[in-house]
């Protein structure tokens, strides 16, 4: 058995070494204790043809390769960034044997065998991540905990009843639970046993290692903006970097580049966490969902020694809400529901919700063959992430997955996310045109409050200008270089997010995340003199 160390850290040792970054301006409770951990092996001067190129070093990623290069493959992952840059690090980590598609949802839009074949599919997830803890001796905090889903109106309790039946009848562990924990009162409970949570930076850091002790290679602040393919197989391009490799598995959330059918079927959107500590030790032993809609999650954490209420809820479309808004609003809700006592770390993480409901996992429509996808896990990154894997890998090691007919990327279902797709797509294109009209005129730059960042037109010309607290203005041409629509302001993260399709930049116009693959354009102005 291979030992994975700890790699928690106290936090004054962070000021020694370099913090776990993501892609935000604000802190995740996960990031306070957790410090970068080296990439490991590097490629030679003359890299072979791997087997399987991961791009992305997420949960999906991370578990893809190291379940791969135990089958014996030769992998390389490829990150933009560090490992856990991306949605995972910013995850609450929740375990679950359900997901915010429902199986009354999955069989009535594909069948009550395919609801089933879903609970499966989480099942066997959980049982890998516990898997992973085990045979790795990960130290991530792994820990079992009860679920419980509360309702607190009459719509609400006849969804409950439908999500309780609909789970038996799949196969899925749940009973009433009349005594439910809930922060306020209900009218119905139920309880999921056999749930599960975790540190997810300490869980990618613990599979991260024993990838590299596998023979696995990552390569970081490597952004692939091209792949070009033979008949042997993919050249990836990332600057003058070139890796060759017989597949390639995109674990980027959202495939990146051009225009993907992928990207017309997910819509993206922004989930808000924070994480308080509470008066009188009055945090709960379980994680806890109301019905509401979007609805709120909660469980405990421990960091150091200190207990945390990590709470979330509140999500809209990304570069639609108001992300400062959304945070008053998770705040004041969940002193309603605790006795919090200081709110000490917020952050926000994005996701994609998938037209139909399951996630898309397998080949990447419109590629080349040998390059696979997985993306539209709708909040449940953590169980679904780690479905992916294990779908990737039997399709890339077999040929075959028992899987993949349900989560094919090229599925087509006629009733099936038809309604959404159409208002989601829409939106896009409203947003499109409607975004380059109607902006704020301003006579000088100057004009602009320090420490935000707006759009704006100025002298005839639409510009994204973010000015720095101590005045530096960063001028940028505002339409997002993945599909052209004008990207937004979030004042919070301090980024700049697309609308349409969730890529979004720095208050410099660098990538953050795609499926943007190149940074905003720098625009030259007349900056405003010091007064």
């Amino acid at each position: 058995m291979n030992s994975i160390p700890n790699h928690d850290h106290t936090s004054a040792s962070l000021s020694d070494e370099k913090q776990a970054e993501r892609d935000g301006a604000n802190n995740s409770l996960w990031q306070t204790n957790v410090t970068a951990q080296p990439a490991g092996n590097q490629p030679g001067s003359n890299a072979p043809v791997y087997d399987v190129l991961v791009v992305g070093a997420g949960i999906t990623g991370l578990t893809t390769a190291l379940l791969l290069q135990k089958e014996g493959r030769k992998c390389i992952i490829a990150e933009a960034h560090s490992p856990g840059y991306g949605t995972t690090g910013g995850t609450t980590a929740h375990i679950n044997t359900f997901a915010d598609t429902t199986y009354a949802e999955v069989e009535s839009d594909f069948g009550q065998d395919e609801a089933r074949q879903f609970a499966g599919a989480i099942a066997e997830s959980v049982a890998l991540i516990h898997h992973m803890v085990e045979t790795y001796q990960i130290d991530c905090d792994f820990e079992w905990k009860n679920g419980y889903v509360y309702s607190e109106t009459d719509d609400e309790t006849k969804q409950l009843d439908d999500l309780y039946q609909s789970a038996l009848r799949a196969g899925v562990a749940t009973e009433p639970a009349h005594d439910a924990p809930a922060p306020l009162p209900f009218q119905k409970a139920v309880v999921f046993s056999k749930q599960a949570q975790f540190h997810p930076l300490k869980y990618l850091q613990g599979l991260q290692e024993a990838f590299t002790e596998l023979g696995g290679v990552i390569v970081e602040n490597t952004l692939i903006d091209q792949i070009d393919s033979s008949d042997e197989y993919h050249t990836a391009r990332s600057g003058e970097r070139e890796i060759r490799a017989k597949s390639v598995v995109y674990a980027t959330h959202i495939p990146p580049g051009g225009i993907n059918v992928l990207h017309f079927r997910n819509a993206p959107y922004r989930s808000y966490v924070i994480a308080a500590t509470l008066k009188d030790n009055a945090y709960p032993d379980a994680l806890i969902y109301d019905m509401q809609e979007p609805y709120h999650y909660f469980r405990t954490h421990t960091i150091d020694g200190q207990k945390y209420l990590v709470a979330g809820g509140h999500d809209h479309k990304t570069g639609h809400g108001d992300p400062e808004q959304a945070f008053a609003d998770l705040i004041e809700y969940t002193k309603k529901c605790y006795p919090v006592d200081q709110v000490s770390t917020r952050w926000s993480a994005q996701y994609y919700v998938p037209a139909d409901g399951l996630p898309y996992i397998g080949q990447l429509p419109g590629a080349s063959g040998g390059i696979y996808a997985a993306t539209g896990y709708n909040g449940n990154g953590i169980i679904l992430g780690t479905v992916a894997a294990i779908v990737l890998n039997e399709l890339i090691s077999e040929g075959t997955s028992p899987y993949e007919k349900l989560f094919d990327p090229a599925r087509v279902k006629p009733v099936a996310g038809f309604t959404e797709f159409v208002k989601e797509n829409a939106d896009v294109a409203a947003r499109f045109v409607a975004d380059r009209f109607g902006l704020e005129q301003i006579e000088s730059l100057g004009e602009i409050a320090a420490g935000t960042g707006k759009i704006i037109e100025y002298e005839g010309q639409k510009l994204a200008v973010h000015k720095k607290d101590d005045g530096e203005l960063t001028v940028l041409d505002p339409v997002c270089t993945h599909a052209g629509c004008i990207v937004q302001w979030n004042n919070s993260e301090k980024s700049w997010d697309c609308p349409c399709h969730g890529a979004r930049f720095n208050c410099h116009g660098e990538v953050l995340t795609g499926p943007a693959r190149k940074p905003l354009e720098h625009v030259e102005v007349k900056q405003p003199s010091a007064s």
